[in-house]
């Protein structure tokens, strides 16, 4: 037990200048203790200050050569210089598949070919392209795939040219023009239709459209199923440096302007207009994504400065996922790129015609809910 004791010993009184109690003057003579206290007293603010100068001058030191990060939201973090920006390069070139048919509205290059459905791609899962193609009045037949169903994953439409009609089993319905977008989120099951609209089938026309699957993680692969219909008028457009060309954001953010679809997780989708030959530009992408490089028109030179190769019309650039950057060049003019982009998920895929799910159980249960009429409700 501590007892109060006025006669406690202190190494010195606390005065206010804190020194010495004890001091005796006389004209401008000190005792000896008073004269060692105040000495050692100076001593230490003067090592105190050297120890606070030699702190600033390393923080500065590290500043001025961008090593280091001051934790976010520190007061420090915002002199910290960012990163060095880095150029992706071209992992691989996969040249432009044989077409076929999907029912009979869509004749599509299998952009992925045989990458589909792999981690390699993750989160994208496939990609049809139906390049420009005219058609005929139809003569009242409907041309495109009637019902059918999915699950575990989302289906991303893009109408450029013509249009397209879907329907779902929970009521959905609606009809996409060019630079409109579908986004249909299946997630625990699906069943839908889509074809080529009345009045297009009526009258014919140039009709041209994407189709991709974005796999969802496993966590929202049975949630209720959902639809975003996205107009053209509500996808902003982010301009390229000196008029060289736009990017039309549906998904993800660049230069702070961020595309108006929800997704599941961190997640680009872009088309990019590049008039001018020869133009070049260099876009920001997320360190550590995916990113997929699709030449919907004209050709392209994508990579580093005296490393691009050379991207033909409907072949894809495949890139690594470090660096910062992506530099494209137009190899013609009025070049037209679709950029993909996403965190890869890291989970496992089994993928069955319709169904995309993370086990093989689960592809067995989403066909038996689809025999047994429980799916699409």
């Amino acid at each position: 037990q501590v007892r109060e004791s006025k006669d406690v010993c202190m190494p010195w009184p606390f005065t206010s200048f804190g020194a010495s109690g004890n001091r005796k003057r006389t004209g401008k003579v000190y005792s000896r203790a008073t004269l060692f206290y105040s000495c050692g007293a100076i001593l230490c603010a003067l090592l105190l200050a050297c120890v606070a100068l030699y702190y600033k001058l390393s923080v500065l030191r590290v500043t001025s050569l961008g090593l280091g990060a001051s934790p976010k939201g520190s007061p420090s973090s915002a002199k910290v210089s960012s990163p060095k920006m880095t150029m992706k390069a071209v992992r691989r070139i996969l040249p432009s598949p044989p077409q076929h048919w999907v029912g009979e509205g869509f004749h599509v290059f299998p952009v992925f070919h045989n990458l589909a459905f792999t981690e390699e791609l993750s989160p994208w899962l496939m990609f049809d392209y139906a390049a420009p193609k005219q058609f005929g009045p139809s003569g009242g037949k409907r041309r495109g795939v009637g019902k059918h169903p999915h699950r575990g994953f989302e289906t991303v439409t893009i109408a450029y040219q013509g249009e397209v009609e879907h329907g779902d089993s929970v009521g959905n319905r609606g009809v996409i023009g060019p630079g409109d977008i579908q986004w249909m989120s299946a997630a625990r099951g699906i069943v839908h239709e889509e074809y080529h609209s009345t009045e297009f089938s009526k009258s014919g026309g140039t009709f041209e459209m994407a189709q991709l699957w974005l796999n969802l993680p496993a966590k929202d692969k049975m949630n209720a199923p959902k639809y975003q219909p996205i107009l053209s008028k509500d996808v902003p457009s982010v301009p390229l440096p000196a008029g060289k060309g736009s990017v039309s954001i549906i998904a993800g953010e660049l230069n702070g302007v961020k595309g108006p679809a929800f997704t599941h997780s961190p997640v680009e989708l872009w088309n990019v207009e590049l008039p001018e030959k020869g133009s070049v530009n260099e876009i920001a992408m997320p360190a550590g994504h995916n990113v997929i490089v699709f030449v919907r028109r004209g050709s392209a030179l994508i990579g580093e400065a005296g490393k691009e190769q050379r991207i033909a019309s409907q072949g894809v650039a495949l890139m690594h996922r470090d660096g910062t950057h992506l530099r494209l060049t137009a190899g013609d003019a009025d070049t037209q790129l679709i950029i993909l982009g996403g965190e890869p998920l890291n989970e496992p895929i089994a993928a069955r015609g319709p169904f995309v799910m993370n086990t093989n159980a689960e592809i067995m249960q989403a066909n038996s809910d689809y025999q047994s009429g429980k799916m699409g409700k």
